[in-house]
């Protein structure tokens, strides 16, 4: 079967909602395909444990913390995702955005920013409330199959074809799988002649093979330590799992250490070299070597990360306090996509035009992490979901030709 339709976008995460709504605002009758049974899996996954909305800082500062090449595209350039005259949507946008459908918001000590509820079901249903009253119709269990003639679906009710006069593409990158992101979409839009780069995990740990020792440390959080890597510096928390590291605090300089940084740990980064040297020459009597360095440390998972990372162990106070302020972080490369929060890679900048319609497929446009760029946990890769989706919306609603 057949349909002609006026405007479609495939996928129903954060960017093909948003996409949809503002082709919704400018008057175009939208239809939403999804391959899952409901929308926004992975939106309501991520927010399970706080949805973080956006990071409340200055647009410009924000958009540093974008890599990939269609990552370049964000400002200072003034035609990128968040500075377009038209389609600015940076975090005062996102904000301004969620209030707007009801949704109340606080902004935590480190700028992250969060629904008082915290949770994204609301925030959802909200806006999918909205999408009905705009008469966006939503079609779930509609798997995207084949292009050329129309996008054929399969369906539960056999193979469907839609003829849109013009489409957004928002199937996601490569993370998570289970939950919809599963890169089916690749070798279609690589046989129609689009540019894509292959995925690589982003947001994600980083493989520990851990000695028998570390075994009880198993599930810590280490606290108040800093992560340098590739010029970064992270003093988020972090998790020592079984099979490495974990955590926001790895993950904002994980793409640096993915990509063959040196990474350090500073287990004391708010005490200069001098005060932690002094710490270790303080007489320390018969106590055991674990007793010492916890008396310096304050804390056993600290004392046990240097004992792991640190050997050969130092044997002066001096060099004590260098190995704990510049700790190798030893790591046998990334975990895998299928625990990667995000992805790195996708369609490639020179695929795309400025409005992010693909050239090899024109009124087709792309929108979230289909899309080859990637940012770190916090905010930022939500804002940019969210600000691609509207930027390929807004230049879809205004494309007149038939795809």
């Amino acid at each position: 079967m057949s349909e002609a339709v006026d405007a479609l976008v495939i996928g129903a995460g954060p960017a093909g909602l948003m996409a949809a709504e503002v082709m919704a605002a400018s008057g175009r009758r939208v239809v939403v395909a999804e391959a899952m049974p409901t929308p926004a899996r992975k939106f309501l996954m991520a927010g399970k444990s706080g949805l973080n909305l956006t990071r409340d800082e200055p647009a410009d500062l924000f958009a540093t913390r974008f890599g990939g090449s269609t990552g370049g595209l964000l400002p200072p350039d003034p035609r990128g995702y968040l500075g377009t005259e038209d389609a600015a949507f940076g975090p005062a946008e996102v904000m301004a955005w969620a209030r707007g459908l009801g949704i109340s918001l606080f902004t935590g000590s480190t700028g992250r920013v969060f629904p008082v509820g915290m949770k994204a079901s609301p925030l959802l249903r909200a806006w999918l409330g909205r999408l009905r009253e705009a008469g966006v119709e939503l079609r779930t269990g509609w798997r995207w199959a084949a292009i050329g003639g129309g996008f054929g679906f399969a369906t539960a009710e056999g193979p469907r074809v839609l003829r849109p006069a013009v489409a957004v593409l928002a199937l996601g990158g490569a993370s998570w799988p289970r939950l919809g992101s599963d890169a089916r979409w690749v070798e279609m839009l690589r046989a129609a002649g689009v540019g894509i780069a292959p995925f690589r995990p982003a947001n994600m740990g980083l493989r520990v093979g851990w000695s028998v020792q570390m075994r009880r440390h198993l599930g810590a959080a280490v606290k108040g330590v800093a992560i340098h890597a590739g010029g970064q510096v992270s003093r988020g928390e972090w998790v020592i799992a079984r099979q490495g590291i974990e955590g926001g605090g790895v993950y904002a300089v994980a793409a640096a250490l993915r990509d063959g940084a040196a990474g350090h740990v500073d287990l004391a980064p708010d005490l200069d070299l001098a005060a932690l040297t002094a710490r270790f020459q303080r007489p320390q009597g018969r106590l055991s070597l674990g007793n010492r360095l916890r008396r310096v440390l304050g804390d056993p998972v600290k004392v046990a990360l240097l004992l792991e990372w640190g050997a050969p162990l130092p044997d002066t106070p001096a060099a004590w306090a260098e190995r704990a302020k510049s700790l190798p972080l030893r790591h046998d490369g990334p975990m895998g996509l299928d625990r990667a929060i995000s992805s790195a890679g996708g369609i490639v900048a020179d695929a795309v035009t400025a409005d992010l319609e693909l050239r090899a497929l024109p009124g087709v446009f792309a929108a979230g992490e289909m899309l080859d760029w990637e940012a770190p946990t916090g905010g930022y890769l939500l804002t940019g979901c969210l600000a691609t989706g509207r930027l390929a919306g807004l230049a879809a609603a205004r494309h007149r030709s038939v795809a």
